[in-house]
């Protein structure tokens, strides 16, 4: 009978499946140390994947490699002891493995909730090595080195499994909140007040409000300007205060003057690098090891590992030299040691050069040397705002040192009809081409290739967060009280549109915000925004006012940013949206149904397109000619478009711009906090930005502790 595997095949996987898998572990670490931290610089799904395949094949090769070890033992009958004992120093290597870099704990939130598996992980594993290397024993003249090894590997793998403890969002929560508070003692005092009221004396209670805790930060609101290191400790301030909001925690209103004193004092610039700051400390504390390695037990626990490989290289060193070895096992050996000493002297220069190095300096002069460097070195990490076409330092910046992808993602839902429409007389390409999108749907692949043929990036512009942040400001000083605050942050293009400011009567509008579901006003601005954008070719080149263009530009932008939220992203909208999905398929739909029905000149299809359906009779309102059970909103959006062409003409930018922030603003106020944090791993997204920004502003239904404790006094007599 022949073998399904030749006898050749199987000598080779036998003589280099150990080696060939300690190597790959060895190479995956040090894959993940460099490249773990790319993960929130770009959005682009294939680095993502690269990352996530890294990150799950780490542990199944350094656990494959654990058993491969166990059964190798004996297996070189020449050198039976100093090959087992080699073998069972190999062991150790894959604990400091399986504890992974500093630079990525979780690929995702959920990974930190299965802190215990890995913690029983940690045991059997620890258990595993333990028999590889009793099992060489008393002959073992390694196991100096062998022991040295398994404290440094049990060291990192513990960190490893207290970093996702810590960051599990349960664990997260219970870590901020506060002593329990029953308050003042109500009923001692109202014992002596009614001892008091029963001997007839005049009693009345005084609240006597305590004074406000003062800040630990000293603030300089008289400054508009920060430096790069006062950037960097401001953000760790209030990223103490302002971390609650992932697992959804309350503030005082105490901590929201503060803010908002902060923040209105600041530039748009400055607080965008504070807030891309802040971000960066959430995304380390939740994905990393920082919450272990920055504290004076984790600089002891690492100087210790990294001393015990130091020792373990010079005992080897030794015994090498005494031992007839295998060449290439010595090679592997050394590999293993001096990559795990690089993994480490790695890890200790980005822990340097981090923020939280910054924020362990805050008392150093700023004219010191040390914050110099350090300043220069955050210079590199802000954006340039660059227009134009980046060169090759501004695109080494970009890779190397960038806080997030400093991009905006657009989908447009004309554009992605008029390419998936059915095309008239179809040729075989296109027969081919029909076959393929079928082939593709049934086995669930569409949406990613939609994603990859129709989503584009946009650098975020400078202008674009000026604007925003100037509307968000504008209305955090209208909101003086809860009430206030929460109306706005609830507004989803009604404040714009009740604005007197505009001296027209906008209640025809309003029916496309207040009297629709988000996902239905989303979908009906997006359409006619695309509709104006198209038709408007005089606005765009208008030199009389130049706020006209960017205000078409910023619609336009936020337009095609958030359909890609609700399409592209709908667990971020998934609160919000209702039958999102639903409404954008029956559109496109009735889109596609349209176009394929009218030729289009290719050169200005998507203009053609526009025009067409801005040319059909709107006079009665579609859902009375074809009733609700199609939930497509593409001639509702006509309707909506050509009132706003007719009322305000050019000026329609500048309301539909404030439209589309006061939509971005719900989104991000009513997404889910978690959701938020999760695409902090994923490149980032405007939209968390704008949701720091707004609780930084005081908008928003987390403040809501008015007063501290107040003091009780009993007043006796008049």
């Amino acid at each position: 009978m022949v073998h399904p595997i030749p006898e050749s095949v199987k000598r080779i996987w036998d003589k280099w499946n150990l080696r060939g898998s300690i190597i790959l572990s060895l190479s995956l670490q040090t894959y993940l140390i460099l490249f773990a931290p790319f993960r929130k610089r770009t959005e682009s799904r294939w680095v993502i994947l690269l990352i996530w395949s890294a990150y799950l094949l780490a542990d199944w090769v350094a656990n494959f490699a654990v058993g491969l070890i166990s059964n190798s033992q004996g297996g070189n009958p020449s050198d039976d002891n100093n090959y087992d004992a080699l073998l069972a120093f190999w062991a150790p290597f894959l604990l400091l493995h399986l504890g992974g870099p500093d630079t990525i704990t979780a690929f995702a939130l959920e990974d930190n909730a299965l802190w215990l598996r890995h913690m029983l992980g940690l045991i059997f594993q620890v258990i595993a090595a333990a028999y590889v290397f009793i099992q060489t024993l008393p002959k073992n003249n390694l196991w100096v080195s062998t022991l040295l090894m398994f404290l440094a590997g049990i060291i990192k793998y513990a960190e490893r499994t207290r970093a996702l403890f810590l960051a599990s969002l349960d664990r997260f929560r219970e870590s901020m909140l506060t002593e329990p508070d029953p308050g003042p003692n109500y009923a001692k005092l109202m014992e002596e007040y009614a001892s008091k009221k029963d001997s007839k004396l005049p009693t009345h209670i005084n609240m006597i409000a305590e004074p406000a805790k003062e800040s630990m930060t000293v603030i300089n609101l008289d400054k508009v300007d920060l430096n790069n290191v006062e950037v960097v400790q401001h953000a760790y301030h209030f990223f103490e205060i302002f971390k609650g909001l992932v697992v959804d925690l309350i503030f005082s209103f105490r901590e929201r003057r503060e803010s908002q004193l902060f923040f209105h004092k600041r530039t748009s610039e400055d607080a965008f690098k504070v807030i891309s700051v802040e971000l960066n400390f959430m995304y380390d504390v939740l994905y990393t090891k920082v919450a272990v390695v920055h504290s004076m037990v984790g600089y002891i626990f690492r100087f210790i590992s990294f001393s015990t490989v130091l020792v373990a290289l010079l005992l080897f060193t030794s015994f090498e030299k005494r031992n007839n070895l295998h060449h290439f096992d010595v090679g592997i050996t050394y590999t293993l040691l001096l990559g795990a000493i690089a993994l480490d002297t790695i890890a200790f220069f980005k822990l340097i050069f981090s923020d939280w190095t910054v924020v362990a300096l805050k008392k150093q002069n700023k004219r010191s040397w040390i914050a110099r460097i350090l300043g220069s070195y955050l210079n590199l990490k802000w954006p340039r705002w660059s227009a134009g076409s980046p060169n090759c330092l501004q695109w080494a910046r970009k890779i190397l040192f960038q806080r997030w992808s400093e991009s905006v993602s657009t989908f447009n839902l004309i554009e992605y009809c008029l390419n998936e429409r059915p095309k008239l007389g179809p040729n075989m390409i296109d027969c081919w081409g029909i076959v393929y999108i079928e082939v593709i749907d049934l086995f669930g692949l569409k949406d990613f290739r939609d994603r990859i043929k129709y989503l584009s990036s946009k650098p975020l512009d400078k202008k674009l967060w000026d604007f925003i942040f100037e509307e968000l400001q504008k209305k955090s000083l209208l909101a003086d009280d809860p009430e206030t605050a929460n109306r706005i942050c609830s507004a989803r293009g009604d404040w714009v549109l009740q604005d007197s400011g505009w001296n027209t009567d906008f209640t025809s509008l309003m029916s496309y915000v207040i009297e629709v579901d988000y996902d239905q006003s989303l979908l009906l601005w997006h359409i006619a925004t695309e509709l104006c954008y198209n038709m408007g070719e005089d606005d765009a080149n208008s030199n009389r006012e130049d706020n006209i263009k960017d205000s078409r530009e910023f619609s336009k932008i936020l337009s095609d940013y958030m359909l890609y939220l609700l399409v592209m992203q709908p667990t971020m909208m998934s609160s919000i949206a209702g039958i999102g999905q639903i409404r954008f398929r029956d559109t496109c739909a009735e889109a596609k149904k349209f176009f394929s029905r009218r030729e289009l000149k290719p050169e200005e299809e998507q203009k053609q397109a526009c025009i067409r359906l801005l040319e059909v009779n709107t006079d009665v309102k579609p859902v009375t000619v074809k009733g609700d059970r199609s939930k497509s909103v593409l001639f509702d959006a006509c309707i909506l478009a050509k009132e706003l062409d007719n009322k305000l003409k050019e000026k329609k930018w500048k309301l539909m711009s404030e439209v589309w922030v006061e939509l971005l603003s719900y989104a991000a106020s009513h997404c889910r906090a978690n959701t938020h944090a999760q695409l902090l791993s994923k490149g980032g997204e405007l939209i968390t930005f704008v949701w720091l920004l707004m609780a930084h502003f005081g908008i928003g239904e987390q403040f809501q502790i008015n007063e501290g404790h107040a003091r009780a006094k009993l007043i006796v007599g008049k």
